[in-house]
């Protein structure tokens, strides 16, 4: 991920939809991800960077000079949706994109037919927007559909609770995709083997549960309870007892890369591994009253300050093997401390504060602004960051990730203390120091219960984007095609070496763009509607 992405990992993630906080992360080489996320904070990262893919998608019409009426609103919603439930989707789920004439279709990766993505933007991302557009319309039609979201997303639910990336309606042909297609794909890591486990990499596992936590309370179907519950007894279950999350569970130490153990049993920030099951118990909490979601939570709040670095680095890791060292995970993300990691962590505890009142969360945050002030690499705002990614642990010297193309496909990568970009994971980040004090002196100059009262407030108020204009929701509607596709133009990575080989460029059809556009729209219907 780059770092024009990265921005939104601290800016984008600062709300969440009716208990539901998340990061907006993905550092790898990849498609523009969701990181992982809670809902609110998928749905207003969405709003925000689909706008330019919803600007890119619209017909050469001659658009309607008034506004939009709330019948031509509906309309237009159901539309998009009949088609893209009915036609673009495989038994309710979704991948990423698909070509315009629907012959070819990529996850993160590229994909099978058979397939559809769990990791957002896709399956659950849909369905809880669905579930808006039942709240914003009153039309049921959008919670059946939301209950065929649900349905595939059982189906493809692993025997132990959690979620893979992507669900497989050919499962004798998994390993062979792996072999001829995910392990090729040069950089996405992740993908090289088949685990045959449950993920909390990118909000994979989190994201599906919190769509059935919010269907089934919405609805109070007990259909979805099994697999809701399930879910949730999974994240339990897979917590380790000082309070950290591994990346995958069931815990596997097959694969292991270049002298490095396998990274995935590790206590994991990275991606939002650890936040994102946090937010996803405390709304669990919330809705269902079960005080194991919440002695969960805290414990997972607490290994914050049990994994923080000891001064004069005290900061965070991306990654922590099972003796709490910083530890290696994929062949970019060397065992260091990490400058976007400790400042999401700094905004993590302030919210823990707000939540629990607990001065505890805030008493490592001047320690780790401390180290941010003294890692600084660059001071002119003109340059691409003020803080390299990744420190060497000891020496605080920046480490830079280099790679190695031959023949057009990237070979290997290696780190060293030379500075060097790695294009779509970013070797530099910027930090502003000064507002992240000035953040964190307002935030402990609030009593527990103006804290809480701010936390509430948060919540309340972002719940939905605002809404679009009238010009907007007008370009939005005419912008369909006759079979209710919004047709964008898309670029997806080259998969045999996304540092150097320009993008595939298409039109096409795209998960993200549809979801952005709905909330666009269900928001425009709440304002005219006057709630």
């Amino acid at each position: 991920m780059g770092h024009s992405q990265v921005l939104n990992r601290v800016g984008v993630r600062l709300f969440f939809l009716a208990g539901s906080l998340g990061r907006v992360s993905k550092r790898r080489p990849g498609v523009l991800g969701f990181l992982p996320v809670g809902s609110f904070v998928m749905t207003v990262f969405v709003y925000l960077i689909s706008a330019a893919f919803s600007i890119l998608s619209l017909n050469s019409v001659t658009l309607a000079t008034t506004a939009p009426t709330e019948k031509e609103v509906l309309e237009a919603m159901e539309k998009s949706t009949r088609f893209m439930m009915n036609t673009v989707s495989n038994r309710g789920g979704f991948l990423y994109h698909y070509s315009e004439d629907l012959s070819k279709q990529w996850g993160e990766i590229p994909a099978r037919k058979s397939q559809i993505w769990v990791q957002p933007p896709g399956t659950p991302t849909v369905g809880d927007m669905l579930i808006e557009a039942y709240k914003g319309t009153g039309d049921s039609q959008y919670l059946k559909y939301a209950a065929r979201v649900a349905e595939v997303l059982i189906w493809g639910q692993h025997p132990a609770g959690g979620w893979h990336y992507f669900v497989d309606f050919d499962p004798a042909g998994i390993r062979k995709f792996y072999e001829e297609v995910a392990s090729q794909c040069r950089g996405w890591e992740e993908f090289y083997y088949y685990y045959g486990n449950a993920t909390f990499d990118d909000d994979v596992t989190a994201s599906a549960s919190r769509f059935l936590l919010h269907l089934y309370t919405t609805s109070l179907d007990p259909r979805y309870k099994p697999g809701l519950v399930k879910a949730l007894d999974f994240v339990l279950r897979s917590q380790y007892p000082i309070g950290g999350w591994p990346q995958r569970y069931p815990l596997r130490y097959d694969f292991s890369h270049e002298g490095h153990p396998d990274y995935t049993s590790f206590y994991t920030y990275n991606d939002g591994v650890i936040s994102n099951n946090i937010y996803l118990l405390l709304e669990a909490y919330e809705r269902l009253g079960n005080e194991e979601y919440q002695k969960a939570a805290y414990r997972g709040m607490d290994f914050y300050i049990l994994s923080q670095l000891p001064p004069p680095q005290a900061g965070w890791a991306q990654q922590y093997d099972l003796n709490l060292k910083p530890a290696w995970a994929r062949s970019y993300e060397p065992a260091s401390l990490c400058s976007s990691e400790t400042v999401e962590n700094i905004h993590d505890l302030e919210i823990f504060y707000k939540i629990t009142g607990d001065a505890r969360y805030l008493r490592p945050i001047p320690e780790a602004i401390q180290w941010l002030e003294n890692s600084t690499v660059n001071t002119d705002p003109s340059k691409k960051g003020s803080h390299a990614t990744f420190y060497e642990v000891g020496s605080n010297r920046p480490l830079y990730v280099h790679h190695e193309s031959r023949d057009g496909k990237l070979t290997r990568y290696w780190v060293d203390h030379e500075p060097v970009e790695l294009p779509e994971y970013g070797m530099w980040f910027k930090v502003d120091i000064q507002a992240i004090k000035r953040e964190y002196e307002r935030v402990k100059g609030l009593t527990p219960e103006k804290a809480m009262a701010e936390y509430l407030a948060m919540k309340q108020a972002s719940r939905l984007p605002s809404p679009a204009t009238p010009e907007e929701a007008s370009k939005l509607i005419t912008s369909l095609d006759k079979r209710g596709a919004w047709i964008t133009e898309i670029s997806f990575l080259d998969t045999d070496n996304y540092a150097d080989n320009p993008p595939l460029k298409f039109r096409g059809i795209d998960t993200r763009t549809y979801v952005s556009n709905m909330y666009k729209l269900i928001s425009y219907l709440r304002s005219i509607r006057g709630r």
